[in-house]
């Protein structure tokens, strides 16, 4: 097996597309309740990552020179050092070769030789890869579920009698629609608010907060613009002081404008106890069906015991899909 590894800046063209269609074929078998990869996702991830740090990606081939494999490592750079998060997808049909033991045997050496300690990888509950994680010595450290809401039938009458309900908890607060790009003036307040998110569950990982800058912020939206999508951001600020309170990210995907995805939704921990979570994901929607009225699918991921998220989740039609 020949293991090629992308070169980020310049990468071939035939083996992205095989990349591409290799995640494909994975995705109809192993979690169709996700959305697929697209060319512009798949190159953007590629140079930029999720915010700025993207991983060291290898395509495998078998001796005729097939794509049978796709080896990813990710080793974050800013904060948790320690860590190193290993993905491998194997082809439906070159399965029970050894091709995913191969590959995930390289990826956990990557992260020996860059000196990384504790090693993540992750997948569908219920499929093969829970069996194979377990043989290559992974302990289950978390759950988390994939939810979907159907845009088209929100309940918005119901969605205005909560918001209507939730307004007194937070007369302090008013909701403000983000410019995206944000201005450099604003790059540091979005980044504190932005560290409000290391108090999400995180199971049993060992897994340190993460460093939030300006320039990470920067990173992100970049990153996301160049995977096609388009971004939209709604705090909260708190009338007497200023202060961002909380936000709530969403991004739509041009080439499939009919879908959009749930970032970021935090509150930071001094202004809890508003209800404002539940106001900026109304305040969310509303934008979302004057801007992008095409909308018809939207997901979100939360950790399985993130009571409070997962209320608001359902209460606006969300409904569970897949877990992993």
């Amino acid at each position: 097996m020949d293991l090629i590894w992308f070169d980020p800046d310049n990468p071939d063209r035939r083996a992205v597309a095989s990349a591409v269609a290799l995640l494909e074929a994975t995705r109809l078998v192993d979690r169709p309740f996700m959305a697929g990869t697209t060319l512009t996702m798949y190159l953007a991830s590629l140079r930029h990552g999720y915010d700025g740090e993207p991983a060291s990606v290898a395509l495998a081939y078998d001796g005729g020179g097939r794509p049978v494999g796709l080896l990813s490592v990710y080793l974050p750079r800013r904060d948790n050092t320690h860590l190193a998060e290993v993905t491998v997808h194997v082809d439906p049909l070159a399965r029970r070769r050894g091709v995913g033991r191969a590959l995930f045997s390289r990826g956990v050496d990557l992260a020996r030789e860059q000196g990384r300690r504790v090693l993540l990888a992750g997948c569908v509950d219920g499929t093969p890869g829970m069996e194979f994680l377990a043989a290559m010595g992974l302990e289950r450290g978390m759950d988390e579920v994939l939810r979907q809401l159907d845009v088209a039938s929100v309940d918005w009458a119901r969605l205005d009698r909560e918001a209507e309900a939730a307004r007194p908890h937070a007369k302090e607060y008013e909701l403000v629609r983000m410019p995206v790009p944000t201005p450099e003036g604003l790059l540091d307040e979005i980044a504190a608010m932005t560290s409000a998110i290391n108090d999400a569950p995180t199971g049993t990982l060992e897994i340190e907060d993460e460093v939030f800058t300006g320039e990470r912020v920067r990173a992100y939206e970049q990153a996301q613009v160049a995977g096609g999508r388009r971004l939209y951001r709604v705090v909260a600020r708190h009338r007497g002081s200023g202060e961002l309170a909380g936000q709530t990210v969403a991004a739509v995907d041009v080439e499939r404008p009919w879908f959009a995805y749930q970032h970021d939704t935090s509150v930071v921990r001094a202004h809890r106890g508003h209800r404002l979570g539940l106001l900026l994901k109304i305040e969310m929607l509303r934008w979302l069906r004057e801007e992008e009225p095409q909308v018809r699918r939207m997901d979100t991921d939360n950790a399985a015991d993130n009571a409070y998220m997962i209320a608001i989740n359902e209460m606006l039609g969300y409904r569970v899909v897949g877990r992993y």
